[in-house]
């Protein structure tokens, strides 16, 4: 019976099949034109963003190429003339920190020199007239110790600064490292000489790390017109003082001088920078716990100890304060 009935329906279902199969044909064929395509919409803002982004940075990169020899105050030369500090600017080592800090040319080193003979005067005089004023009775001999270590503070505080700068710059160009080795070894590989991956790699850059992409351009700058060109790479070791660099240094060195390959050494400095930025995450997240022992000592613990303490201390105090009356009833 059932045979029967299908036998006699089969133009009916074919007909179902056939309208079934042409509509979702029809579906898929309009479906693109049906459905908003979000994703390419969300790739396409994705896009222009990164682009004004990369616009942005070179712009502000360029406004720092412009700025970095910049010349200094008035009262810092005169001081610097005053005191006769011209001897400062053949201080090698100053010069050096100052460098590798972000600060090159002469005005820096002349601001460095006059901020060393302003500082101390300035928080000498400030730290007398403080202590001789707030603490009067004070002796007078422990108040001139005072003002004479806040004087020596401020003969220090401009190298502390400096020393500061340097490692918040070595910071940031140890973070972007491997990143700048990836994308000079693909403009390696690609064909393109050194010189012209050095400038795609301090654009592509300047968005991650500001102070490589830097470094980055005064190396081109050196190539372009030292004639050694080892002397340019050696610049570039001392202005970052970064193990890593010295790492690249010498690769490049190597194939300047022998002719090697260095789409290799790229490859193994970019795992080994990558190997040491993940070792180095490891070493604080295993330090982490010893650095909360204190913290949990002093805050959690004795918070923690009254949340526990607390109910049994009110209950003590409650059965205490019923046994007199008590008593007193009988």
């Amino acid at each position: 019976m059932f045979l029967y009935a299908v036998n006699n329906n089969m133009d009916v279902i074919i007909a179902t099949m056939a309208a079934v199969a042409a509509f979702c044909s029809f579906a898929v064929i309009s479906w693109p034109y049906l459905v908003r395509d979000t994703l390419g919409a969300r790739m396409r803002e994705v896009a222009g963003e990164r682009e004004a982004i990369r616009v942005r940075e070179r712009r502000r990169l360029q406004e720092q190429k412009q700025s970095l020899r910049t010349e200094p105050k008035k009262i810092f030369k005169d001081i610097f003339h005053r005191f006769n500090l011209a001897s400062q600017l053949n201080d090698s080592a100053m010069v050096r920190k100052l460098r590798m800090a972000g600060y090159r040319g002469q005005g820096p080193v002349v601001t460095f020199a006059a901020t060393r003979v302003i500082m101390p005067a300035l928080l000498f005089t400030f730290g007398t007239f403080y202590v001789f004023v707030v603490f009067p009775e004070y002796p007078f001999f422990p108040k001139l110790a005072v003002s004479l270590a806040v004087a020596l503070l401020g003969y220090y505080a401009p190298a502390m600064y400096v020393t500061n700068r340097i490692g918040k710059r070595q910071q940031a160009i140890r973070k972007a490292w491997p990143d700048a080795l990836d994308l000079m070894l693909i403009c390696v590989e690609s064909g393109m000489g050194l010189e012209p991956a050095l400038i795609k790699v301090s654009e592509e850059i300047g968005a991650q790390c500001l102070e490589l992409a830097e470094e980055f351009a005064l190396t081109t700058a050196e190539l372009s017109y030292l004639p050694d060109r080892s002397q340019a790479f050696q610049n570039l070791s001392e202005r970052t003082g970064l193990d890593e660099v010295k790492a690249l240094v010498v690769s490049l060195g190597q194939s300047e001088k022998f002719g090697t390959a260095l789409g290799r050494s790229l490859r193994v400095l970019a795992q080994e920078s990558r190997d040491t930025r993940m070792m180095t995450a490891e070493k604080k997240a295993a330090a982490l716990p010893p650095k909360l022992t204190v913290p949990m000592v002093l805050f959690f613990l004795p918070v923690l100890f009254a949340i526990i303490i607390t109910p049994a201390v009110v209950q003590l105090s409650g059965v205490r304060a019923q046994q007199p009356t008590q008593a007193q009833s009988r």
